[in-house]
């Protein structure tokens, strides 16, 4: 029986040798098993983070209607509601106006046409305007001299006190015929005449007692009420001066008037 050769042997061994530390130093570096379970770490990881955006995206769409329903519900609790798109009628062949404006105005147009012809009724006035009738106040012929705003006082004999007759103009008017001028007053508004006398030479003017802006005159023949009546007269002016210049028309106006009374 032979006897086996050393030096293959250990040939055998030292090529073997090699191989199985090659084999493990590659299954050090990458093993079979780490690799498969580092493989369905990616996968999973990729899988969760597709998840992950899925429910973030879906999150953020259910924020935004949410958002949108809130400010919804805003509008309509103040009276306004959500934006509506304006809805074209295409079917109108009139672009003027609305479908309903235009069933309107059919609708218009077909009870008037319907509607019979009226006849043309003539209604007698109950009131007739009668013609425009001219006031005459017998001043036409007159011309007017002096002319101050005043108050007219007239004494009452039976009551012994002065009652007041009216405040408006108190003026002096000549006549242009007759040449005579006479005294003419009328309360404010109403225009009724409250003093109507000539001027004549007996009268005298008599200051107020404690007054420079009155005067006192006794009026034989005052036709102010209609009828002729003597009357004790007072008028009291805005001041001095306003009265200073009626008593110096009224003594121009006696002097103006003596020659006719006289002749009288």
């Amino acid at each position: 029986m032979a006897d086996a050769d050393p030096t293959t042997g250990a040939s055998a061994g030292a090529s073997s040798e090699p191989k199985l530390d090659a084999k493990l130093t590659e299954m050090a570096a990458n093993p079979k098993g780490e690799e498969s379970d580092a493989r369905k770490s990616d996968e999973t990881s990729a899988t969760l983070s597709e998840q992950a955006a899925s429910t973030a995206s879906n999150a953020a769409t259910t924020v935004t209607s949410a958002a949108a329903g809130v400010k919804d519900n805003v509008f309509s609790m103040f009276g306004g509601g959500a934006k509506k798109e304006k809805v074209e009628d295409e079917d109108r062949g009139d672009n003027s106006g609305s479908a309903k404006a235009q069933k309107e105005a059919a609708a218009g147009e077909s009870r008037e046409e319907e509607a019979p012809e009226s006849e043309d009724v003539h209604f007698e006035p109950v009131i007739r305007l009668t013609e425009k009738v001219d006031v005459k106040t017998n001043e036409e012929l007159e011309e007017q001299l002096f002319k101050m705003r005043a108050k007219l006082f007239k004494f009452d004999k039976s009551n012994n006190e002065w009652k007041e007759r009216g405040t408006g103009d108190v003026r002096l008017l000549k006549h242009k015929e007759n040449q005579k001028t006479r005294l003419v007053m009328r309360r404010d508004k109403t225009l009724k005449v409250c003093a109507n006398h000539y001027i004549v030479p007996e009268m005298k003017l008599s200051p107020n007692v404690g007054s420079d802006r009155s005067w006192v005159w006794n009026a034989a023949a005052d036709v102010s009420e209609g009828e002729p009546e003597a009357q004790t007269l007072a008028i009291r002016f805005a001041n001095s001066e306003n009265a200073n210049l009626f008593k110096e028309a009224f003594i121009k106006a006696q002097q103006d008037n003596e020659v006719f009374f006289k002749k009288e």
